[in-house]
């Protein structure tokens, strides 16, 4: 979410700067994809399972299988352990509404719980109030480029038989105690939409997981339900990485550790800045995370007028998330109310997205957090 006032402007400070990257890039990417449009080779191919190796070698995970979105790469890890109808699933009530919207499409029923006042990540010690007899899977999100403690759900999952599902579409290349998010679980979904740290040029996902039968039911499920043409086993839909993508990703892979180590380097520089600035709280890391940041969150006490400032002054800033998702017209039929997760509410209304990516410098920086001490 921005401002209307940001809406169409060129920023003196950007939001992100996805055009930085495909500069960066482009040497290698456009020669392979004038190749496969010459071979016809749009869907599958060298490329996907080439990337599909890379990733799983990234990630540390057994199987990668590259899917059309970070949404349906959800989905198919859900309803590869087995959510469906008649079954409920855990999610921090502080997360983008497609994590809600993946569990409502595998035809579970979503349940909330707040988040660490914090991280704003899900609150484990609540995780265990909301197991139900009909749960069946508990997603820890990975929000900001942090790592959730999923550790921390570990025993309870194993005590219950529940399914543990990462939602790591905001962190490719973090880490808890050293393991990458997305090999954290029993199956991991993530998201290459083009504003993630590794992002395709469109729409595009992949399930990451260290079990092979899991893998193997996420592919046959993403192909109409049929590994062989025309035998269709189980009733699935369609949603394949297309080879285009594929070597996007490919490229961008290969610079991705170098670009979330700039990433924290400008996390660091903001820790400094921010410190000492008034009504203004900095994100930190917690014990045992190799943060991305995808985002960089801060809390404002006056988040609008802050947020109005730096868009006066041409620098593009978000929000994430302006509505938990108990509170959006959509999930209403869930019957929370206002008031039943107090700590996602009031980080909606104080949560302000800086400018965070990879070629961000560090006189941009000092603009932003110039015009904040202004405010």
């Amino acid at each position: 979410m921005t401002t209307e006032a940001q809406a169409g402007r060129v920023h003196r400070v950007p939001f992100v700067d996805l055009a930085a990257q495909q500069r960066e890039v482009s040497a290698d990417v456009v020669p392979e994809v004038v190749r496969a449009l010459d071979t016809g080779t749009f869907i599958g191919g060298p490329h996907v399972t080439a990337f599909e190796d890379e990733y799983a070698e990234f990630v540390g995970a057994r199987a990668c299988v590259g899917v059309g979105n970070g949404t349906d790469a959800l989905e198919l890890a859900l309803r590869a352990v087995g959510v469906g109808p008649g079954g409920e699933v855990i999610l921090p009530a502080n997360t983008f509404v497609a994590t809600a919207e993946a569990v409502v499409r595998a035809g579970a029923r979503p349940v909330l719980v707040d988040v660490d006042p914090e991280t704003l990540l899900i609150d484990t010690d609540l995780v265990g109030r909301a197991v139900g007899p009909r749960t069946q899977a508990i997603v820890p999100v990975h929000l900001y480029g942090q790592t959730a403690p999923i550790e921390a759900l570990v025993p309870l999952a194993a005590r219950r038989g529940l399914a543990l599902v990462e939602d790591a579409a905001q962190a490719q290349g973090a880490r808890r105690y050293g393991r990458h998010a997305g090999s954290l679980g029993h199956i991991a979904a993530t998201s290459f939409y083009p504003g993630e740290n590794l992002s395709a040029a469109g729409d595009a996902g992949a399930v990451t997981t260290n079990d092979p039968i899991l893998a193997d039911m996420v592919r046959l499920l993403a192909a109409h339900g049929s590994a062989v043409k025309y035998v269709h086993e189980v009733v699935g839909f369609n949603s394949r990485l297309d080879a285009v993508q594929a070597i996007v990703l490919r490229a961008k892979l290969a610079r991705l550790a170098e670009w979330n180590a700039r990433r924290r380097a400008a996390a660091r520089l903001y820790g400094e800045l921010l410190e000492g600035v008034p009504g203004v709280r900095a994100p930190r890391s917690q014990p045992g995370n190799e943060d991305v940041w995808h985002l960089y969150v801060v809390r404002a006490e006056e988040r609008d007028r802050v947020q109005s400032a730096l868009g006066a002054a041409g620098i593009a800033t978000g929000i994430h998330y302006p509505t938990p998702v108990h509170l959006t017209n959509a999930f209403s039929y869930l019957d929370y109310r206002e008031g039943d997760f107090p700590v996602a509410e009031e980080a909606a209304i104080q949560v302000l997205s800086l400018p965070m990516f990879p070629h961000i410098t560090p006189e941009q920086q000092r603009l932003v957090v110039d015009v904040i001490r202004g405010s």
